[in-house]
């Protein structure tokens, strides 16, 4: 099991979280998994930015984004280096610290 923390977030999370995650599962399931309803509008097809993370501490230890992550991260709010589609980055060995944007580009929230 991989340690995952979750820097607190004003309603997804506000005391922030921290879990063990299995290795092999993406972050978004992992989020869900612990009721952290992160937004994933196009059901972690890979099609939108709503699940957009900032991986703060352990991105070295995840697979390189693929290049249609790396297009629709393009298009995420707060895009910075560090960012990742958390329904197509999964966990591996290495603790990870994340960061869940404060805003998405999706204009009308899904009720997941």
């Amino acid at each position: 099991m991989t340690l995952l923390t979750v820097l607190p977030h004003a309603s997804l999370c506000p005391n922030g979280a921290e879990f063990d995650a299995a290795p092999g599962t993406s972050i978004c399931d992992a989020l869900l998994q612990h009721d952290i309803d992160i937004e994933h509008a196009c059901e972690k097809s890979c099609a939108c930015t709503t699940c957009h993370v900032i991986v703060r501490q352990g991105l070295a230890s995840l697979a390189l984004a693929s290049d249609d992550e790396d297009d629709m991260l393009d298009m995420a709010w707060g895009l910075t280096a560090q960012s990742r589609l958390s329904c197509q980055a999964r966990v591996a060995d290495a603790p990870l610290t994340i960061e869940i944007p404060k805003y998405t580009i999706n204009h009308a929230s899904e009720d997941h």
